[in-house]
């Protein structure tokens, strides 16, 4: 047996991990394309003009039709998509288990009150079975966040939010180009919120968002509350027509988002190629696995969710994760991002000490909710994380599996 590398052995791999390479010639020509067309005409770049209503004319081609608005940011993105929606205030939204912070507190500040559901203990994603415990007659709409680009299981949650006449926000941060049952993420819902940051899948830059729908009125209503009100698709309007605030994309953004979408399909086949490889390559494993997977579903791997076996092992998760890093794997071993045991929650921390929405007296709900979370623990506390890209190639994999091996094999009972 190998001397494991946190012990003094020889690690498995020495040197650091490929780096990503998002950016590349494509995105730079782009950029210069929106700075000459301004020097040509004299104009500064602005939102809105050509460069963001092609790169919305590409997201949409690759997301096989429908309607998209660039956004500054993934959190705005859900912002918009619930806005969209037109929901009265004080309207409940069911919200993931597990999430970024801004995939929850858009809720706030569309002025209804988030509701947090649990998850499947098999995953980091809700179920049905968990959001049909926290449907209420207040109840309006459901986001759901397909967590690390392992799609939810929609079919129950659409037969579910169809019995009970509510909104399905897809939010699509982490799975670009995931599918379910054939169909793009994305595309199931009523709406859907995409990040572009510069983590995701492929990116706008900096930071950014798309909202993306099939559903025309849907869109105009989500794309004038991304820009103050204005009258967009309403030919005879005098003015702002709903209040919103400026969320806007920029054209400089757009153009490098057209550069990068145009790669996105190369993107998710190279990093699914990357995820399943290694999923096979744990079949066998004693101790470690690929977390579950909802049925007829194809993942995007924004990062591997395995599963650890602890009876089998004599040392705890963290430090089997410890025992990885040391032999150059990116490893992690938390992801507990639960938005209902963060403290702006929990201490209703929202619009100074008011504790709005959950204290005014038009919610009729209770006004200090306590939710639980035991298959959210459950799932966090069974897995780990091992960060991956599309430029990894055949060597990562294989060196991804040798340090499982070895740090596996080192610490079986």
């Amino acid at each position: 047996m190998q001397k494991l590398a946190i012990d003094g052995g020889k690690p498995v791999r020495k040197e650091p991990m490929p780096p990503r390479r998002l950016i590349g010639k494509e995105e730079r020509a782009a950029a210069m394309r929106v700075f000459d067309d301004s020097i040509r005409t004299g104009n500064a770049f602005l939102y809105n003009g050509s460069f963001e209503q092609q790169y919305e004319k590409d997201f949409c081609a690759f997301m096989g039709g429908g309607f998209a608005d660039g956004v500054s940011s993934g959190t705005n993105a859900l912002f918009c998509a619930l806005g969209a929606l037109q929901l009265d205030a004080f309207s409940e939204v069911i919200v993931p288990p597990i999430t970024d912070p801004g995939g929850a507190m858009p809720v706030i500040f569309v002025g209804c009150v988030p509701v947090c559901a649990d998850s499947d203990p098999r995953t980091y994603n809700t179920s049905a079975e968990q959001i049909a415990r926290r449907i209420t007659r207040r109840t309006r709409a459901i986001v759901v966040a397909h967590i690390a680009g392992e799609p939810v299981d929609m079919a129950p949650v659409m037969a579910l939010a169809r019995k009970h006449n509510l909104f399905v926000v897809e939010d699509c941060a982490q799975s670009h180009g995931a599918k379910y049952k054939g169909k793009l993420v994305g595309t199931i819902g009523d709406i859907a919120a995409f990040s572009t940051m510069g983590g995701k899948h492929h990116s706008t830059g900096g930071q950014g968002g798309v909202v993306y729908t099939l559903n025309e009125k849907l869109h105009w209503q989500g794309k004038r509350f991304a820009d103050r009100g204005k009258p967009f698709n309403i030919p005879k309007a005098a003015g702002n027509v709903v209040a919103g605030i400026n969320c806007n994309l920029n054209d400089l953004s757009a153009a490098i988002g057209s550069a990068q979408v145009k790669k996105l399909k190369g993107i998710v086949a190279s990093r699914r190629r990357v995820g399943e490889a290694i999923k096979k390559g744990l079949k066998n494993s004693p101790a470690v696995f690929m977390g579950w997977q909802a049925p007829g579903t194809e993942c995007s791997y924004w990062f591997l969710r395995l599963g650890i076996r602890p009876e089998r092992l004599r040392v705890d998760k963290a430090r089997f994760c410890e025992a990885l890093c040391a032999e150059g794997i990116p490893a992690g071993a938390s992801y507990r991002h639960i938005p209902g045991e963060a403290p702006w929650f929990r201490n209703q921390a929202t619009f100074g000490k008011s504790r709005f929405p959950w204290s005014c007296s038009d919610y009729k709900g209770p006004r200090r909710p306590v939710y639980h979370f035991p298959n959210a623990i459950k799932a966090t506390d069974a897995h780990f994380s091992v960060s991956v890209h599309e430029n990894y190639t055949d060597r990562e994999v294989r060196d991804i599996l040798a340090a499982i091996r070895k740090v596996e094999q080192a610490y079986l009972i």
